[in-house]
């Protein structure tokens, strides 16, 4: 029948099974997709300027009204994007250049970097 080697044998494959879905649940539940990215609103004249360098987006928070664009200068030597909390605007992950957005509903914009998720910044946009 069944000797002691093969049920030992069985239950190590059994439990390193279990292991390996574990890990592969866990690591997915820690990495959190990016939106996709959209489209910068290239040559419109942006309302506010915000500059992304040395992990932080300066000013952090900002005002504009509807139809006002803001703009997103990326500097520094590592790359951030913007991230629209409810995924409205996605710029690429980017050292240099810029990224524009014209906001089109009034509301309060939260937003971060994706890979430095200490980095926070909110537009407000208003009638």
């Amino acid at each position: 029948m069944f000797d002691s080697f093969s049920i030992q044998k069985k239950s190590g494959r059994i439990i390193a099974l279990a292991m390996a879905g574990l890990l592969a649940v866990g690591v997915a539940g820690c990495s959190p997709t990016k939106p996709e990215v959209t489209a910068s609103a290239e040559g419109v004249t942006a309302a506010v300027e915000v500059s992304a360098v040395d992990n932080a987006y300066y000013p952090q928070t900002v005002t504009v009204k509807v139809g006002e664009a803001v703009r997103w200068t990326f500097d520094g030597g590592a790359k951030h994007d913007v991230v629209a909390a409810d995924g409205s605007f996605v710029s690429e992950l980017q050292k240099g250049g810029s990224f524009t957005h014209v906001f089109t509903e009034p509301g309060k914009y939260d937003y971060d970097c994706s890979i430095h998720p200490e980095m926070r910044g909110t537009v407000i946009v208003e009638e």
